[in-house]
């Protein structure tokens, strides 16, 4: 079995209350985490999961989870279901996904640590809030009254098929 496999089942196998204390402290274990690796600049991390965990105050398990989450923000995703203690993992981090990503999870715990400061300017990071915001926005193309209708009859569209 797998870390990241294990780490779903230590949460899943827990009651509700001990689990939210478990991703309670997972999450701030991951925000010292991501306090590290941005206050070192460190855009590639490598080595045995085992170490990476251990280096970034892990346990192997919640470096499972951690793989996860960081997954979308690396330029070659780490296929977690075959992840183990002994595999050689590298993560190469694109900063932007990365800031990115922590809006789209709406962990305001990591978007809005200090440590982004020395990665991206305000200005830059206003710019990717705004890029991320703009993608989720629906934008739909309403027929108005008066254009042609899209059945193909040539008629307008509120003498045909509006109603």
């Amino acid at each position: 079995m797998g870390l990241y496999q294990r780490w779903q089942e230590s949460i899943e196998k827990a009651n509700p209350a001990n689990a939210k204390k478990i991703l309670e402290a997972y999450y701030e274990k991951e925000k010292n985490a991501y306090a590290k690796i941005l206050r070192e600049q460190k855009q590639e991390l490598s080595g045995k999961a085992s170490d990476l965990a251990a280096e970034l105050g892990l346990s192997e398990d919640e470096f499972g989870g951690f793989v996860d989450g960081i997954n979308t923000s690396l330029e070659a995703p780490v296929n977690v279901d075959e992840l183990e203690a002994d595999s050689d993992v590298t993560l190469r981090i694109v900063w932007n996904e990365l800031y990115k990503n922590m809006h789209k999870a709406k962990a305001d715990w990591l978007y809005n640590l200090p440590e982004w400061d020395g990665i991206l300017t305000q200005e830059e990071r206003n710019t990717l809030l705004k890029e991320y915001r703009q993608s989720c926005q629906a934008v739909s193309h309403k027929i108005g009254r008066n254009d042609p209708c899209p059945c193909g009859s040539g008629k307008k569209y509120k003498n045909c098929c509006m109603e």
